[in-house]
């Protein structure tokens, strides 16, 4: 055991002596893996916190999947025998329809161990009056404690508070400048046929995003279901499920398992995830030329480090050094070059993500992950071993007498 550690310590000892000898050259390729490593970490950075950020805006106002009812379609009669019958068929129109027992399907939803909310929504048209203002308005009646387990609208409230009972009523900033509408105030909703309500606003929220900021009033679920004549009914079930990016595997399960149509967030924001997976595919593909320009600077550098240290390396070898220590001196040059640049890099990049939360646009925070800047280091010394494993080869290889003679 004393024997293997003195060796092991000899090995460093000798290392050390190889890089600091020709001190410029270590500089310049520990300046490279540096400015590699920080580009790395600040680029997955950046990317994480924009991709976070969107996600987060994206989601933060829709569920992750909608149960609705299945769409209805036209039935074409078989044509008499011996008849041929030519159709022009046109889509039919979509009815504001109820799901049906939607009861049994929130209770069985609320079983699956993938969804982590579950709530029933009633929605359709209507008209919002107040003087000779007017807007078309969408109406959602909600189960608040549920709905706000899927949607957490009442974070974005700018004015009152989220309380839609007993004639109450929360509306999006837009329309409330749209109808001059304040906290307080009186909203008529005209829903047609005569069915009309007069709600006071308890609540202004702001989304970001401009349509349902404009649009949306919530309501109570009994209030909207007497507006919208649908008597007891809710006509979408809305869900948060706990991978966002399984939504899809788990809408299609869904909805063989209800009879219903499910509607994922990664279906109906299509350009949204290829621009997500662009972006991530952008920043691997950086990650691996920088990584690549690393290890191939690191293998030059130790590549001219042996052959200037032919001579020492044959006197190492006529002393008795084997062929595996030599070989452990050069991989540790290559692991202490990845090790000491990524350090630095993993600093300096955390440097430049608080520059850039603290000085920047501000649009979105940057966090570094915990395992980022460790993960980074760790990659880096073993691209350092294994760029160094050619050039020790080489040098493990050498013949003492022909090594010493060497010029």
């Amino acid at each position: 055991m004393t024997a293997m550690g003195g060796s092991l310590w000899l090995e460093w000892k000798i290392a050390l002596r190889f890089l600091l000898d020709n001190y410029l050259q270590t500089l310049l390729i520990l300046v490279g893996i540096t400015v590699g490593c920080a580009v790395i970490v600040f680029i997955t950075a950046l990317v994480t916190g924009l991709q976070s950020n969107v996600i987060a805006r994206t989601l933060g106002t829709q569920a992750h999947i909608r149960m609705l009812p299945p769409d209805e379609v036209n039935r074409v009669l078989p044509a008499p025998l011996g008849l041929l019958a030519l159709d022009l068929e046109n889509p039919r129109p979509q009815r504001l329809r109820s799901i049906s027992n939607w009861q049994d399907v929130r209770d069985v939803l609320d079983r699956q161990p993938d969804i982590l909310a579950v709530s029933p929504v009633v929605s359709g048209p209507a008209m919002g009056r107040r003087g000779v203002a007017r807007a078309s308005v969408a109406l959602l009646g909600i189960d608040p404690v549920r709905y706000l387990r899927v949607v957490p609208v009442a974070d974005d409230l700018i004015a009152g508070r989220f309380e839609i009972g007993a004639g109450h009523a929360v509306v999006g900033k837009e329309l409330a400048d749209d109808l001059g509408l304040d906290l307080g105030d009186k909203l008529r909703l005209d829903a047609g046929e005569g069915r009309e309500a007069i709600v006071d606003i308890t609540g202004i929220f702001e989304l970001g995003v401009r349509e349902l900021d404009a649009r949306h009033v919530y309501l109570d679920l009994k209030q909207a279901q007497t507006l919208l004549d649908l008597p007891g009914a809710v006509t979408v079930i809305d869900t948060k499920v706990a991978d966002i990016f399984a939504a899809e595997d788990i809408a299609v399960r869904l909805a063989r398992l209800t009879g219903l149509k499910a509607e994922s967030w990664m279906a109906t924001n299509g350009e949204l995830l290829n621009a997500l997976r662009s972006q991530t595919m952008t920043t691997q593909m950086i990650r691996i030329f920088v990584g690549l320009s690393v290890a191939f600077g690191i293998a030059s550098v130790l590549a001219v480090s042996v052959v200037q240290r032919t001579r020492e390396i044959g006197i190492l070898r006529a002393m008795g050094s084997p062929r595996g220590q030599i070989l452990r001196v050069f991989l540790l040059q290559g692991g202490l070059l990845g090790l000491l640049g990524s350090g630095v890099g993993g600093a300096l990049a955390w440097l430049l993500v608080q520059a850039f939360n603290r000085f920047g646009a501000r649009l979105f925070e940057i966090l570094v992950e915990p395992t980022l800047i460790p993960g980074a280091m760790a990659v880096a010394t073993l691209t350092g071993v294994l760029a160094a494993a050619v050039p020790a080869r080489r040098a493990a290889r050498y013949d003492p007498a022909v090594a010493i003679r060497y010029v």
